[in-house]
């Protein structure tokens, strides 16, 4: 077991071109399912886990948060990605590497979780990528594995080489060797190919060059919200269990400066 990790960073730069109206007006990290915006929220539950500091890419609206770093204090801080519009997450994750130098967890900022999911990795080994049991949100991201490593990733089950052993949730815990080594394979792909996701080009890049472990949690609540759909199942179904399970809304801490 290593060291707790005390840093984050959420993955913000997306457009949610998928969400309709609610996408284009504000970004996905600012749709509310309880009394404050689902980031607002997983900041909060970081905190409580024992992350100290927090590095949010930004990009589709990145005003909100800004205004969101500023009102919260000094432990959450902004990095933008200019070129979000004509990039995916791998290249979003690529501006925060001059930022991070220790190990760090890598979220997005469009989900909701309990808070087993942070417990879970921050006290377990230096790198995990985490998987939950079936979901049936409609939009799974598969993930293959050989001796609990991470082998391959797809939403098209057909395309892993066997059966899947979960679902890739969108947490994943990298040390700072393991997103050093991501970054030198990756980048040179990058200026070829912007689009790049951190998951399944990424993470599946990196997985073939060294051991990745993988942590199912099976009965794991959680929800990623990239369309509509998937945003009224979020409100009416996952958000109330994890309510249920872990109490309502977490609400925001006062900003202190640290």
């Amino acid at each position: 077991m290593s060291a707790p990790v005390r840093t984050a960073v959420i993955l913000a730069a997306g457009r949610g071109t998928r969400l309709g109206e609610a996408g284009a007006e504000i970004p996905k990290g600012f749709i509310q399912l309880g009394a404050h915006a689902i980031v607002e929220e997983s900041i909060v539950r970081l905190r409580r886990a024992g992350i100290e500091r927090i590095v949010v890419v930004t990009g589709h609206q990145q005003q909100w948060y800004e205004a969101l770093a500023d009102r919260l204090g000094s432990f959450v801080q902004t990095v933008h990605n200019p070129l979000f519009a004509t990039c995916g997450s791998l290249y979003s994750l690529a501006c925060a590497r001059a930022d991070l130098r220790e190990d760090f967890l890598l979220l997005e900022s469009d989900l909701v979780y309990e808070q087993r999911a942070l417990t879970t990795l921050i006290h377990g080994g230096p790198d995990a990528v985490l998987l939950s049991g079936p979901t049936g949100a409609g939009d799974e991201v598969w993930v293959e594995t050989r001796d609990d490593r991470l082998v391959n990733m797809s939403k098209n089950r057909r395309a892993l080489g066997a059966e899947p052993v979960g679902e890739f949730v969108g947490i994943t815990r990298l040390s700072r060797d393991l997103f050093d080594l991501l970054m030198e394979l990756t980048l040179p792909r990058l200026a070829d190919d912007p689009m790049l996701e951190y998951e399944v080009d990424g993470l599946v890049t990196l997985a073939g060059a060294a051991p990745l472990p993988c942590t199912r949690v099976d009965d794991l609540l959680w929800a990623e919200i990239d369309d509509e759909g998937q945003l009224l199942r979020a409100r009416t179904v996952t958000y109330p269990a994890i309510v249920r399970r872990d109490g309502p809304d977490p609400g925001l801490e006062p900003a202190t400066g640290t």
